[in-house]
């Protein structure tokens, strides 16, 4: 009996095991079907035809264009640093695909590996969309991408 195992429950915010294991079911369950994923796949998609109509050929996908995160939108501006234009949008919320070391921008290794350019991959940024995002803001996204780039 010494050696044998006792389960231990922690009390977070008295849930009982059971309610615990039912929402832990539930998250899997949602996981499971991706909720809301093909909507937010379209969205991303209009987010990219909406920058490739008004920005042409200066901008570019960085990445496959099928076999990609249904959420996750990562492009390049050509001849300018994602950080840069992120730091004139400052309530967007996205990253860039460089990181920065003692005051250095430097091409993201992703990038820099899969044969990007310099002159393409410094202006990466790397977008996330998500259940509650809208088509609205992904054109308030792009407005002010126009206006940042002018």
């Amino acid at each position: 009996m010494a050696n044998e195992a006792k389960p231990i429950y922690l009390d977070y915010n008295a849930s009982t095991p059971i309610d615990v294991a039912a929402a832990l079911g539930r998250a899997c369950e949602i996981s499971q079907r991706g909720l809301g994923m093909p909507d937010i796949q379209r969205l991303r998609d209009l987010f990219w035809e909406r920058l490739r109509a008004a920005f042409g050929n200066q901008i570019v996908l960085n990445g496959h264009p099928e076999l990609r995160l249904p959420n996750r939108l990562n492009v390049s501006f050509a001849a300018r640093v994602g950080a840069e234009i992120l730091a004139r949008m400052p309530d967007v919320a996205a990253s860039t695909g460089s990181a920065c070391h003692s005051g250095r921008i430097t091409l993201s290794p992703v990038l820099k590996a899969t044969g990007i350019a310099p002159e393409i991959g410094m202006g990466a940024i790397r977008f996330s969309l998500g259940r509650s995002t809208t088509p609205e803001e992904i054109e308030d996204v792009v407005d002010r991408l126009r206006r940042v780039l002018a």
